[in-house]
Formats: structure tokens, sequence, C-alpha cells
């Protein structure tokens, strides 16, 4: 588990390795990154908490790429859709991927505090869920599973 987020550290780091990331897996699947599509990721990249897709929006409008809903919702669902982002359901809002170079089951670790959050990497096959599922006869294509709480920075010590 990665708490980079929690930590102080090099944000344009996490922007051009990200992208870098992103366009290599674009170029071997044959997926088209646009110009929209990457400012989106940049967006998410640059700050460790979800965002909605108006505060995405805003941005996009300020810069003069969009100032319409499709255009950050377009760019949300191919980011989604291809596991560049993901989304985050109890905020209702989205948070760049920190492990594209693998597949992985994410639990996201978000601070009802600071809003930051986290994506840790869990093992799938030793969750509850699948457990369940499996007694069922049921296969579970995608689960989010979130948590709520505080951050180290956060947390009052003990």
């Amino acid at each position: 588990m990665t708490s980079q987020a929690f930590e102080a550290h090099d944000h344009h780091s996490c922007i051009a390795e990200g992208v870098a990331s992103a366009v290599q897996i674009c170029a071997e699947r044959n997926l088209q990154l646009t110009a929209a599509r990457q400012r989106v990721l940049e967006i998410l990249l640059s700050e460790h908490r979800a965002m909605g897709a108006y505060e995405i929006l805003e941005h996009l409008r300020a810069e003069g790429l969009g100032s319409q809903p499709p255009v950050a919702y377009r760019a949300l669902e191919f980011l989604t859709k291809n596991g560049f982002a993901h989304r985050i359901e109890r905020l209702n809002a989205f948070i760049a991927c920190s492990h594209l170079d693998n597949a992985h089951a994410p639990v996201f670790l978000i601070c009802r505090a600071c809003e930051r959050v986290v994506e840790a990497e869990a093992n799938a096959a030793q969750g509850e869920i699948d457990r369940v599922a499996k007694r069922a006869g049921f296969v579970v294509e995608r689960a989010v599973r979130e948590a709520e709480g505080l951050c180290p920075a956060c947390a009052p010590t003990a």
C-alpha cells in the first residue's frame, strides 16, 4: 500500500509519470488520448483528492478546453473505462488511478477532514465479497471498496 498522497511529495512527478504511463498504455492498446482526455487526467493527477465532473469542467472552461458538461463526462468515461481513473462512489467524484502498471482491486481511503484520497491495493481473491459471491455462484466483475476516516495528518494523536 502507498500512502504517498498523505505525505509531502513532488506533485509534478505524479503528473508527469501518470501521463507518460497513460500515453504508453494508449499506444500499446491503440487508444486515442485526446488533448481533453489528457488534460482531465492531468487535473486528476494534480491533487490527491476526488474531483467532481463540474469541478473538472471549471478547470477546462478556464483553460478554454470546453465549457459544456459532455466534454468532461466523455473524458471521464474514457479514463474510467480504460483504467486511468476511478469513480469514488461515496463522493460521486473521480480520482486518477495510481497503479496503472498492473491489474488490481483498489481500496480507497478517504479523509473526511482534508478530502485527500489514497488508492491502496488489496487482494481481491481474499475479500469477503468474493467469498460470498463464490458461494452464490455469482461472478464479481467490479467491486468498489471505500473507507472514510482521518488521514495521519488529520487524526488526533493518541
